[in-house]
């Protein structure tokens, strides 16, 4: 039986407060030289994440939509560089 890997990306995903989400992403962030492919990818989940965290951590709602829009924004930023 193959042992599936597990997603580094779980604990991020069951954040309940914005701080909280900082941190879990600061530590799946990719290395400055990644691909940007890599890049792009990290930014659009990192969007994800920031989002549900809204929905939880009334208190920071629109700083967490804020900052899901901002990752949104340079995951597009992203995709423009490699055109």
């Amino acid at each position: 039986m193959a042992k599936t890997k597990p997603d580094p990306w779980a604990s991020a995903y069951t954040v309940t407060s914005l701080k909280d989400a900082h941190e879990a992403l600061t530590h799946l962030m990719p290395s400055p030289d990644a691909p940007p492919d890599v890049w792009r990818e990290f930014y659009l989940r990192s969007a994800d994440v920031y989002a549900r965290v809204a929905e939880v951590d009334r208190g920071h709602h629109h700083e967490a939509l804020y900052w899901a829009k901002r990752e949104r924004a340079k995951a597009e930023g992203v995709e423009s560089d490699e055109r």
